[in-house]
């Protein structure tokens, strides 16, 4: 009976343990990353991010330096401040903005190959589309298309045919 009470003890300090060096050194070096990531975004994206003072000028601190070790030492930095905050909104706006990407990698693989099948299969590939995404506009689609194959017969710069990728991108994207 003894040896339960001792497993009774056990439990009671499941959640109170002390956090191993490795644990901590992994957590450190996932700060790090995140302040990295957050390190390549453009000035733009990084106003969306909720961030404190100290946070945000080390990131813009970070992209004055040159030297590769005085940039160790930044991020080390950064990831050091980044102890102190509170991850979860960062780490939500970065996942929705990799979730965005992700979504717009994936219009832009559409229209790519709703432009080859346009242009490649004719009216057969127009009908299929307009099947398919009634919305469309049909007057303006083919007139993209009749100009796009224009150029391609003459040889020409492919504005027409980035005009015909531009409005698919952009009608999935509105779709969506």
């Amino acid at each position: 009976m003894r040896h339960s009470d001792n497993v009774d003890d056990y439990d009671e300090f499941d959640g109170d343990e002390p956090k191993s060096k490795t644990q901590v050194k992994q957590e450190m070096h996932e700060l790090q990353d995140l302040g990295k990531q957050l390190t390549e975004l453009n000035p733009v994206q990084l106003a969306e991010i909720p961030l404190d003072d100290d946070l945000r000028e080390a990131i813009e601190t970070m992209r004055r330096i040159k030297s590769n070790e005085a940039r160790r030492r930044q991020l080390q930095y950064i990831g050091k401040l980044m102890r102190k905050v509170d991850t979860d909104p960062i780490e939500a706006v970065l996942q929705k903005r990799k979730e965005m990407d992700q979504q717009h990698l994936r219009f832009d693989r559409m229209a790519e190959d709703w432009r080859g099948r346009l242009l490649e299969q004719g009216n057969e590939a127009q009908s299929a589309f307009f099947d398919a995404y009634p919305n469309a506009d049909h007057q303006q689609l083919r007139s993209l298309i009749r100009e796009a194959k224009k150029e391609i017969s003459h040889n020409k710069p492919p504005s027409s045919q980035r005009k015909l990728f531009r409005y698919l991108r952009d009608f999935f994207m509105q779709e969506a």
